[in-house]
């Protein structure tokens, strides 16, 4: 988590709980605006999305049929 999230979260966890859904409704809300369907990723995710494809192009990846469910 970046430094700026952490405060907000510390000033968030501050405020009554009202005000705390207040708050998760405007970021949301600024979420929403900034990428209404979900598409974009955040730093993290892309990492993970990165690190994924190059482990399925080094062949690095379980086959679900390979698996022992039992």
């Amino acid at each position: 988590m970046s430094p700026v999230a952490k405060q907000i979260v510390e000033m968030i966890e501050m405020l009554p709980e009202q005000e705390q859904k207040l708050a998760f409704e405007v970021i949301k809300r600024m979420v929403l605006a900034w990428d209404n369907d979900f598409t974009k990723m955040t730093p993290f995710e892309r990492e993970r999305l990165m690190k994924a494809n190059e482990e399925i192009k080094n062949g690095e990846i379980v086959e679900h049929s390979d698996v022992d469910w039992s």
